[in-house]
């Protein structure tokens, strides 16, 4: 029999099944853990997710209802009856849908089954954002001036934001994960605002109540992973440096902090464990504040729930948050004390989203071509983990978060997590949709990222006109053109031998004209002998080793300076080359060739200026113009749903609408016309 406080080794059953009401990456993570513990799984899935890698992984899997999340994982009766058909005497909610839901956890309490999180009371005194930052204040925890209560209409909001100051945030009582939440740095912004917050708030979690605060400049953002148990004990992990986000939207985390000293550290971990206890918390959760620039820290909120980075913590402090989470539900006591807790190295995450940073960062969905992540495990110095819930050929719907996967890298110092990062996110190949990898590899290279000089702004101040990919230095130009030359000679050696060919028709060259994008290159004295790549760029002797063969996705240079990897794939006319947040087109072709080619006509690309094209696969929330109407530049045409969040569509430049040709409620393509103009 199982005994409260009593530490069970690994393999024991605590509980014999549980069910995870998630999808995706979380509850392929959990379902991991449980496996280990000898804990058998059931998967909750929707239509869309019929094939998930989740249900797949799971011992039992239940079908909830349609794809949107308001008919499936957001149904606690659908889920409820799950327990009871499966006989699961748990529940692990992960993080987002019905986590931090006071009535889910009341629910499965009605019927017996336990709730691997903290107790109702905690999730109701810390799930609401305006009653917890009542409860900090009342706790004497440091707290971000604001309006602490709801907005009752506009004009109240115009009232409590002017006494403020701009600029101001707007955030949903209810909300998380960046949903609902929007920066105002002017008055006529905030009514928009008000309605985005509201909108993505009841769609996300069915309560649009909003709350306005301050917005601290030069803010960072710095959590503190707490775990509580039911006897009463409380510790915390470390902090997690959250600072790099997107639309208030995690992109980059890291533990510890670079910016935190070891006095600040213990200060905030020490409030953030007094407010745990001073809400009974008993099991993994998350204390966020805001840290300006002086190192001051004011509470944000507190999650009651896994986060979605909690492996940086679970990687410099070697704990299972998952499996304490379990053991806390089923009443054992914490088996580590805060003297216990000792952080050792530095670990990194990225989130693997599928969108177009190339493209303003748009949603993309389709099928997963290739899928192909780098070999997790300890290689040298570094540790790589990668947490996913898809695989290759799985299809990315309109429907969910879109996150592919959160890869992390742990090393001994802060440098050595983030050149692992860099050289794992360049072996990262996904195809089929649009994603971030470019993007996240720049920022591993960043020199202000680097140096960890950080704050919620990094992103917008470090690519204030979007991302257009990391410049191209002389060096990473020369690594390029040294790895189109090799494909060009092992290709054309391969060819020679092929029986019957034409005596000196597939002798590799030595001279060649390389095209990277629309710029040229010249080189001379070209040989590939035994691995060994030799030729001079632009009149620059350029030597490495290599090993690609024709079918190799990826091409490994290995020079003085360390070792490159290098994406390649055909396209029309060359390859398009990848590493280090850089991509390019290439073309290798002897002297005569480029000659020739000089001499072909160029492509102009269709004039779309007087359309309005759907800039992603999402559902019109609303079509803000008629036929005829005049617009000025920055007023709101329409705006579009996909994968949680709204995107509004403005004016470019003034003009006359001539045609609307979708309606709200149409579900669109990329590209598709939403309005035609004069």
């Amino acid at each position: 029999m199982h005994q409260h406080g009593v530490w069970r080794p690994w393999g024991t059953s605590l509980f014999k099944k549980i069910l995870i009401a998630n999808r995706g990456e979380i509850a392929c993570r959990v379902i991991k853990t449980a496996r280990k513990m000898g804990i058998k799984t059931v998967a909750v899935y929707s239509d869309a997710d019929k094939d998930a890698l989740h249900v797949e992984m799971a011992d039992e899997a239940v079908h909830l209802g349609p794809p949107p999340s308001a008919q499936s994982y957001l149904l606690i009766d659908k889920i409820v009856q799950a327990c009871k058909d499966t006989g699961a005497e748990a529940v692990h909610p992960g993080y987002g849908f019905l986590s931090e839901r006071e009535a889910f956890a009341e629910a499965l309490a009605k019927i017996g089954v336990a709730f691997i999180g903290p107790n109702v009371r905690a999730i109701a005194a810390m799930g609401d954002k305006i009653e917890s930052k009542k409860l900090a204040q009342a706790a004497k925890v440091s707290t971000v001036p604001g309006f602490i209560g709801e907005i009752r209409d506009a004009a109240h909001a115009r009232e409590i934001a002017a006494s403020i100051g701009y600029p101001v945030m707007v955030k949903a009582s209810a909300g998380g994960g960046g949903k609902g939440l929007r920066i105002v740095h002017k008055e006529d912004e905030l009514v928009q605002a008000i309605q985005s917050s509201q909108n993505e708030a009841r769609a996300s979690f069915g309560d649009d109540r909003l709350f306005i605060e301050k917005f601290v400049t030069e803010p960072r953002h710095i959590e503190i992973q707490v775990l509580g148990d039911k006897h009463g004990n409380v510790v915390y992990l470390g902090e997690r440096e959250c600072s790099i986000q997107r639309r208030h939207q995690k992109v980059i985390e890291e533990a510890p902090s670079p910016f935190l000293d070891a006095a600040t550290r213990k200060a905030m971990g020490e409030q953030a464990v007094a407010l745990g206890k001073a809400v009974g918390y008993d099991s993994a959760g998350t204390v966020e504040f805001i840290v300006d620039k002086d190192r001051n820290f004011y509470f944000l909120e507190m999650n009651t729930r896994l986060q979605v980075e909690h492996p940086v913590t679970e990687l410099i402090t070697g704990l299972d948050l998952v499996e304490l989470m379990i053991r806390s539900a089923a009443g054992e006591k914490l088996p580590i004390g805060q003297s216990d807790i000792k952080l050792t190295g530095w670990a990194v995450e990225a989130r693997i989203y599928a969108e177009d940073p190339y493209r303003g960062f748009l949603p993309s969905t389709g099928r997963l071509v290739r899928y192909q992540p780098p070999a997790e495990g300890k290689q040298g110095d570094i540790t790589v983990r990668n947490d996913t819930g898809v695989y290759e050929g799985a299809e990315i719907s309109m429907f969910y978060d879109p996150m592919i996967a959160k890869l992390c890298t742990h090393g001994s110092t802060r440098e050595a997590a983030i050149d692992g990062m860099a050289r794992a996110l360049d072996e990262f190949r996904i195809e089929g949709i649009n994603h971030n990898i470019a993007f996240l590899t720049a920022i591993m290279h960043n020199t202000r990222f680097r140096e960890g000089r950080l704050t919620t702004g990094f992103i917008a101040e470090e690519f204030p006109d979007g991302f257009h990919g990391r410049p191209m230095d002389v060096d990473a130009a020369r690594r390029f053109v040294a790895a189109a030359v090799a494909m060009k000679l092992v290709r054309t050696t391969r060819a020679g031998m092929i029986s019957g060919a034409m005596n000196g028709a597939h002798v590799p060259g030595r001279d060649y004209v390389v095209k990277l994008d629309d710029e040229s290159h010249d080189v001379t004295d070209a040989s590939l002998s035994g691995g060994k790549l030799f030729m001079r760029v632009d009149g620059h002797p350029f030597e490495a080793v290599t090993d690609w063969r024709p079918g190799l996705p990826t091409l490994f240079l290995r020079q003085k300076a360390g070792e490159f990897a290098i994406q390649v794939s055909r396209v029309q006319g060359g390859y398009r080359l990848v590493q280090g947040g850089m991509r390019v087109t290439a073309s290798a072709r002897s002297v005569a060739a480029a000659n020739f080619a000089k001499l072909m006509p160029k492509k102009v690309a269709a004039d779309t200026s007087k359309f309005l094209l759907c800039p992603m696969p999402g559902l019109i929330v609303s079509v803000n113009v008629v036929e005829g109407q005049d617009v000025k530049v920055g007023e709101t045409l329409a705006v579009v749903e996909a994968m949680k969040m709204e995107n509004v569509l403005t004016a470019e430049r003034d003009g006359t609408v001539k045609k609307v040709n979708a309606k709200k409620g149409d579900s669109l393509a990329l590209d598709e016309v939403i309005l035609e103009f004069a």
